[in-house]
Order: structure tokens, then sequence, then C-alpha cells
């Protein structure tokens, strides 16, 4: 091997890589503390529904979750994702945290009034502020869109962070 062909690798590239891999070791560990709503024989969340989806306006105009492809899928957080198209699945690789529903998929509904995680299949859903939630049935949705939706995700929130931090 001759070596005085080898080019030296710059000091910021070494760095700027290892600050990559850091960060995106440090993002899985924390996505990975966070309990998701899955099928606990397939590992599917959300009912297998495509969550990037839910956020076109086709989906949002019909209100009806589309089934992902069993084909496109990701996994990611401890949850295998189904998407319909490629660039869905495209946009939720670069993106995550965009389109992930809020509180791993569980039910928003039930983390706002004390009961828990309850999963849920992703059927019953809304959009607030740009942010999926899912709900385990219709009437719990109803609820947020008939009441205080705010006032309501301010106590899941809460709920959220103290299951989050007893982990």
């Amino acid at each position: 091997m001759n070596h005085s062909s080898l080019t030296p690798i710059p000091t910021f590239v070494l760095f700027r890589a290892c600050l990559i891999m850091f960060t995106s070791a440090f993002l899985a560990i924390a996505h990975a503390a966070e309990p998701m709503s899955i099928n606990t024989r397939s590992g599917v969340t959300i009912g297998g529904h495509d969550t990037v989806a839910y956020h076109a306006p086709e989906t949002i105009e019909k209100h009806k979750a589309v089934k992902g492809n069993k084909d496109l899928t990701v996994e990611w957080n401890g949850a295998v994702w189904h998407f319909t198209r490629l660039e869905n699945q495209e946009a939720f690789l670069a993106d995550p945290d965009r389109y992930r529903p809020a509180y791993g998929g569980h039910c928003a509904n039930a983390l706002s009034i004390g009961e828990g995680l309850i999963r849920t299949n992703g059927k019953t859903w809304e959009i607030y502020e740009n942010q999926l939630y899912v709900f385990y049935a219709p009437r719990g949705r109803k609820r947020w869109n008939d009441g205080n939706w705010k006032s309501y995700k301010t106590d899941a929130d809460k709920a959220w962070r103290e299951i989050l931090a007893n982990q």
C-alpha cells in the first residue's frame, strides 16, 4: 500500500461525523424510553394507519384514517409504522417528530382524565395545531372537540410527563 496516496481526513469532518452519530444515538435512546401504543403481536402502531397521511388535506377533509401498506414500513421508536406511499415513508424518516402521534399513540382523552396509557387503533383521531392526537373511542374525541381541548391537552401533557418520569 502506498501511504503517500492517502488523503488525511480533516478534523472538522471527523468531529461532525462523531457529533451526528452521538446525536442520533441520544435521540434513539430518548425516544426508546417513550412508551408506544402498539399491537403486542405485530408491533404495529396506530392500527397500521399511515401517520403522514393524517396530515394530508384530503384526509383531514374526509376525516378517515388511511391504512398503510405492509410493504412500506419503518421500524422507529420500538414500533412498526406503515405508509401508503414511498413519499410518506421518506417524509416520516426525514422528520418523525413532525408526524408521530402525541403520547406515543395512546389515547389523549384517557391521559387527560387520569386513566393512564390506553392503546388505540388509529381510527379515531384529530389534528390540533398540526399535531396528531389519537383516541380510543369517538366519545373521547367528541369530548375534546366539544370542550376545551387546550385544557384537556394540558392535563394529558402533565400525565404524560409523569409517566415518562416514572419509567
